[in-house]
């Protein structure tokens, strides 16, 4: 999200543009770092979690596939390791992440590979994002509207938060294609 050229095709894929505004205040110190980049490397295939979510792939009960089914959950979860260490020697207070991944996905990712016509979905967290959680580091998606309205407004108490933001597990998209609860382990 910061302009890094990590997305799978080796490009930044547009992300850039989604970016919270707050991040660029002399407030913030953002410490970017991309799991999958770390831990698979850039390009890649695209990295999906195939019978669970990242609390599973964590404990060994789900693996990451790529789209031609090459096993790729050693590299999945040295990424998040190497997340976390980064994260805690910085300090951080929380992580502000992209998404529907398979790696730092917090409220929505994929149900197995999503390079098919018949795209699944499901509630769950990418496997660095489950990682951060379990340590106590606090996740926000990119998507969290409401949510990065107020940290804006915590960081610059000038900024008015716009009412109408909805957090992602709020929209209409994701009442229609989840409706079950989500949970934290």
């Amino acid at each position: 999200m910061l302009g890094w050229a990590c997305g799978v095709d080796g490009t930044d894929m547009g992300l850039p543009a989604g970016l919270p505004a707050f991040v660029r205040s002399p407030r913030v110190k953002a410490v970017p770092f991309c799991p999958e980049d770390t831990g698979i490397g850039t390009p890649r295939g695209m990295p999906d979690i195939h019978g669970g979510d990242g609390f599973d792939v964590l404990d060994g009960r789900a693996r990451v596939l790529d789209e031609h089914g090459t096993d790729l959950t050693d590299g999945m979860l040295r990424g998040a390791r190497a997340m976390l260490a980064r994260a805690q020697e910085a300090g951080v207070l929380f992580a502000v992440l992209l998404d529907m991944s398979g790696a730092c996905g917090s409220q929505v990712i994929s149900d197995g590979c999503r390079l098919v016509p018949d795209r699944r979905y499901q509630r769950g967290a990418g496997v660095a994002t489950a990682l951060l959680m379990r340590h106590g580091i606090p996740v926000v998606s990119q998507r969290d509207r409401r949510t990065l309205e107020v940290l804006h407004a915590r960081v610059e108490p000038g900024h008015a938060p716009d009412p109408g933001a909805l957090d992602h597990h709020e929209t209409a998209w994701v009442r229609e294609h989840l409706p079950a609860p989500y949970r934290v382990r």
